[in-house]
């Protein structure tokens, strides 16, 4: 039976986003709990993009049975896509510099890629 596409990156996203706002809510606990530096949660966000997009690589590459290390990819580059969209629909526009975007792109990516093949 043919898996359709959209439906297994569709899924693949939900889980990642569900994984993102779990990990989100721990760090803005700690933030509130523990007083964390700012380099401490900007490590803490990057580390939650790593694993969400690895999780959406993994996800994807298991549900589509093929091509996974661009399975991996696709997922980790549709992560970053929904994220910046909405990030920029928030703020009305982009805040950040262009180098703190390529590396959240070259994060999702990356991860994305290692979820994908681990899959």
């Amino acid at each position: 039976m043919e898996r359709s596409v959209p439906k297994v990156f569709l899924r693949s996203l939900l889980f990642s986003y569900i994984l993102s706002a779990i990990l989100l809510i721990a760090i803005s606990f700690g933030l509130y709990k523990l007083r964390l530096q700012e380099s401490q949660v900007r490590l803490a966000v990057n580390a939650v993009y790593i694993l969400s997009c690895a999780l959406a690589g993994f996800l994807a590459g298991k549900g589509l049975r093929r091509g996974r290390f661009f399975c991996g990819l696709a997922a980790g580059l549709l992560y970053f896509a929904v994220l910046l969209a909405v990030s920029a629909l928030l703020n009305k526009g982009l805040t950040a510099a262009p180098q703190e975007l390529a590396a959240a792109a070259c994060f999702c990516a990356g991860s994305g890629i290692i979820g994908g093949v681990l899959s």
